[in-house]
């Protein structure tokens, strides 16, 4: 009887603990999409031709660091870019 309690509430436990999981990583799978769809837009729209700058330069390094940084890291590479130093 005990046993079987001990065990239920060790996977409530458990669930809600890949419940949170779960909602953290949906939320950085959202950030990272919004991340690359701001590279690309950025550079659909050739709105760093404004500044005398070319795009941004969309390969391997920028998507990594999109994917890992989302938002954050578009805007990074974007003021590096207008910077010089990507």
């Amino acid at each position: 009887m005990i046993g079987s309690i001990i065990l239920i509430v060790l996977g409530l436990i458990i669930l809600i603990g890949l419940w949170y999981l779960v909602k953290s990583a949906v939320n950085l799978v959202i950030n990272s999409i919004m991340g690359l769809v701001l590279l690309l837009a950025v550079n659909y729209l050739h709105l760093l031709v404004f500044l005398g700058k070319t795009d941004v330069p969309v390969n391997f390094i920028s998507v990594i660091v999109c994917a890992l940084a989302g938002i954050p890291g578009a805007i990074l590479l974007i003021i590096l870019h207008i910077a010089g130093l990507f």
